[in-house]
């Protein structure tokens, strides 16, 4: 198989015009997952793809990350060829917050008789989860609150950290066999998010040089992060990756 990494969006909450943060995993060119789904990303991942995802997966709630599942939504819901059939993977302890920040708002059809969820087949999960064939791990990262924030792997291919501030921990597990590893950060950091100053510190030079950087402010934020020698994804950015070890497909011991 041929999967490669497509950054439909690369922006923080307050640079819409470098899109919401979101990555597609493709196989073959066909998109196989997205990853997070911001109103610009489901925009993006549609402008691109011309129809709605089958599968997307959800790093936490913060609404440039989850907005357009309410969207996603309508525009499933009404087709039956639709309906049900978009998986949306999330960390079961995401799943009360998706919840109380997509799903329960009253009536969601005016005409009464659905609720949101049969728009969509919920998978929650723990350690990881199956799809179409592929074992993706799912770990903790620090964003806001414990427990909030869940980034994504794929053994051998990618690691995709979600918004976070420097997991040096999780990166030794999930990123020590040459995994190309998306990572939250911008020119500053705060307490929720990772800043440039954080990475020399935090991770191993050899590490830094599989990061592409996303999640970032502005475009002169990101030329000023290249300026260190730092690997910055573009909006549109396609990356061929490597293909996943064993333990990540079917039938591995």
């Amino acid at each position: 198989m041929n999967l490669a990494l497509r950054f439909l969006g690369v922006g923080s909450a307050q640079a819409p015009e470098l899109g919401s943060a979101c990555g597609v995993l493709e196989r073959d060119g066909e998109p196989l997952l997205m990853i997070d789904c911001g109103a610009e990303a489901l925009s993006a991942y549609l402008d691109h793809y011309g129809r709605p995802p089958l599968a997307v997966y959800v790093t936490h709630t913060h609404m440039d990350h989850v907005a357009g599942l309410e969207r996603l939504f309508y525009r499933t819901y009404f087709d039956e060829a639709l309906r049900g059939r978009t998986r949306i993977h999330a960390h079961a302890a995401l799943v009360p917050l998706l919840q109380a920040r997509v799903a329960d708002y009253p009536q969601v059809l005016a005409e009464g008789g659905a609720n949101f969820w049969d728009g969509f087949r919920l998978v929650p999960c723990s350690r990881g989860f199956w799809c179409d064939g592929l074992w993706f791990d799912v770990f903790a990262t620090r964003h806001h609150a414990p427990n909030s924030s869940f980034g994504l792997a794929l053994a051998g291919s990618f690691v995709w950290t979600g918004d976070t501030r420097p997991v040096p921990e999780m990166l030794a597990q999930h990123a020590s066999d040459g995994e190309l590893v998306a990572h939250d950060c911008a020119l500053h950091g705060n307490p929720s998010h990772t800043g440039l100053d954080d990475l020399a510190r935090e991770y191993p030079a050899d590490l830094l040089r599989r990061f592409m950087l996303y999640h970032y402010a502005s475009e002169a934020d990101a030329v000023a992060m290249e300026r260190h020698g730092l690997r910055v994804a573009r909006r549109g950015d396609v990356v061929a990756l490597a293909p996943p070890l064993a333990r990540a497909l079917p039938g591995a011991a």
